[in-house]
């Protein structure tokens, strides 16, 4: 267990998810996977995913610290194994793709063996899919055929440029400009993009960056940020490689982790030979352009990716923690302290902690994997309104997913880390890295900030109300059906008091918008904490009653017993000792706590 980057995983948790728990068999039996796929075949997915992980990508994780990147003669470089891992990928179906091609995996099961191959290595790979999803949506078609065919096959990277020095999280601040040439939907770009993940490297021939830019004469802020596609090599009109279109890496970041990921600062038109192609049309009479909207397509797709990153680096955290705890042999049991000394797995502050990571860990995969199944339902159901019904869900989600994940993952890699004691905090070991790799997720893709004000200023308030008042009367509804669910009579009373307790703090939240909005600003991240709290609550209790069901089938005997009955107890200690921060928080809401905007500036 002395390897710091110690891959340790296990396709047993996706299977009951995508077996037992979620309807995977009515997304595979929507038009466009039927003829390819049944759920007898998901077994063979997986375990085939992860023996790719396990045997390509795995053993390139310690060349992301030891080679790492490298911008050297003006030109950066990523270690040789992730290059040769990145093309094994391609070459062998596990890369990027066509998502509208015959085939096709979908995205829920997808999203299983993209944790396998994170696990093993979250700094390979690129962000091409997303801007590639881009053009397919907004682009013209000879933007399609000039770009997407070798996106598609992995030949050229993708990225997403939207972050400035000057603007950071402020995206409405960026001061990158767009000119007009004689040429139509050709714009002359200028300006410096910083903290671009992939914005330059060697997997690919060429790199397609979508990129924000404000266009003369547009308004200001967001609303005023056009969408172009901005590619490192120009791309002629038969889809070959022209000249270089005067992109330029001036830097990439030394970050505290994720080293083997390249994050670049880009010159675009330092020498007035920069060239972008405008998505969707120019801004209307009153300078209101379309980019940010159209962005945010891609931005909630890795807002939900990086929701999952964050879960999957804390679960191999938790998983070589839970290893260690079993060989490491330290002290004599509380019952005996005269006795032998035992592993350390039998103390019980180490149990408390093991679990306290398995239980969150299994409330965040529900949610992560909840949302991809509404994500499959809004993109490829044949029912409209099903479509529009699982697009709502998303809009709630997608937040929760992102900033709940990644602020737990945090913590939880912390418990695993003390589980190790002095160990932990040593790079030979996985946990300190998994730390350093996982704290970005908390910043990226939108501050978690931004995701608590999405939920208490947007979502909230969204189409009157109704949209996530909707959704609430659902979560209630649920807990309401299931009062007095044999064996988990308790856990759905305290969900049931969760859930008002919850409506309390929305009550009050939703009064302080009109008196006081800085009260809200200052409860918004605890209110999306406890948003999911109650939520992944009610989606680890319903996985909880079908895994009692099956204890109570196969009896202590049987070698799957042991996973079952552990299904049961984490839902058991998540609604008892994590749920109830609902109710705490809705006496500190309801108390109208002003301190966080009283104290003088001085004072900090």
């Amino acid at each position: 267990m002395t390897s710091r980057s110690n891959f340790v995983y296990s396709t047993r948790e996706h299977k009951f998810i995508l077996k037992e728990w979620l309807d995977t068999r009515h997304i595979l039996d929507l038009p466009k996977f039927k003829d390819y796929y049944s759920l007898d075949d998901v077994d063979a997915i997986l375990e085939q995913a992860m023996k790719v992980a396990k045997e390509v990508i795995a053993p390139t994780n310690d060349d992301g610290e030891a080679i790492g990147v490298r911008f050297e003669n003006g030109k950066v470089t990523v270690p040789p194994s992730f290059k040769e891992a990145y093309n094994f990928m391609q070459e062998n179906g596990w890369g990027m793709h066509d998502p509208d091609s015959e085939g096709v995996l979908p995205r829920v099961i997808r999203a299983a063996c993209g944790e396998y191959f994170t696990g093993a290595n979250c700094t390979l790979g690129l962000l091409t899919e997303g801007a590639a999803r881009l053009i397919a949506t907004y682009g013209r078609d000879e933007d399609k055929r000039r770009y997407l065919p070798k996106m598609y096959k992995g030949q050229w990277g993708g990225t997403m440029c939207l972050t400035e020095t000057g603007a950071g999280s402020d995206v409405g601040a960026s001061v990158t400009k767009a000119f007009a040439t004689d040429v139509p939907k050709v714009y002359k770009i200028k300006g410096i993009k910083n903290f671009i993940t992939g914005g330059d490297h060697d997997y690919t021939e060429n790199i397609i960056h979508l990129l924000l830019a404000r266009i003369e004469g547009a308004t200001s802020g967001t609303r005023g940020l056009s969408l172009f596609i901005v590619p490192k090599i120009w791309v002629e009109e038969d889809g070959s490689l022209g000249e270089p279109n005067d992109v330029v890496t001036m830097a990439i970041e030394h970050k505290m982790g994720i080293k083997g990921s390249v994050t670049a600062m880009l010159n675009y038109g330092d020498n007035d030979g920069c060239r972008g192609i405008l998505l969707g049309n120019p801004p209307n009479e009153k300078g209101v352009a379309e980019g940010i909207a159209q962005m945010f397509q891609m931005m909630n797709s890795a807002r939900h990716g990086v929701g999952q990153m964050a879960m999957v680096l804390a679960t191999v955290a938790y998983n070589n923690a839970v290893a260690y705890a079993r060989e490491r042999v330290q002290g004599a049991a509380i019952t005996n302290p005269r006795g032998d000394r035992v592993p350390i797995i039998k103390h019980e502050d180490v149990r408390r902690m093991l679990l306290n990571q398995k239980a969150t860990l299994e409330a965040m995969r529900a949610l992560i994997f909840k949302n991809w199944y509404y994500i499959d339902l809004a993109n490829e159901s044949d029912d409209p309104v099903e479509r529009e019904a699982a697009s709502r869900h998303i809009q709630v989600l997608n937040p929760l997913g992102k900033a709940y994940c990644s602020d737990m993952a945090w913590t939880l890699i912390a418990d695993a880390i003390q589980v190790y004691g002095g160990y932990g905090y040593c790079e030979e070991y996985p946990a300190a890295r998994l730390a350093r790799d996982s704290k970005i997720n908390s910043i990226w893709e939108g501050t978690n900030y931004i995701q608590a004000l999405d939920l208490v200023g947007r979502k909230w308030t969204l189409e009157k109300g109704t949209l996530f008042g909707n959704w609430l009367a659902e979560v209630g509804q649920y807990i309401d059906r299931n009062q007095g669910a044999a064996g988990l009579e308790k856990e759905f009373a305290m969900l049931k008091r969760a859930y008002e307790a919850y409506g309390e703090i929305y009550a009050a939240g939703m009064r302080y918008w009109q008196t006081d909005p800085r009260l809200v600003a200052a409860f918004a991240t605890r209110i999306l904490h406890s948003t999911a709290m109650m939520y992944c609550g009610c989606l680890i209790a319903d996985q909880a009653m079908i895994a009692a069901r099956r204890v109570a089938e196969l009896g202590e005997g049987h070698f799957d017993y042991p996973f079952y009955q552990g299904k049961v107890i984490s839902a058991r200690y998540y609604i008892r000792n994590v749920v109830p921060f609902v109710s705490t928080l809705a006496e500190i809401v309801a108390s109208g706590d002003t301190s966080v905007v009283d104290i003088p500036e001085e004072a900090f």
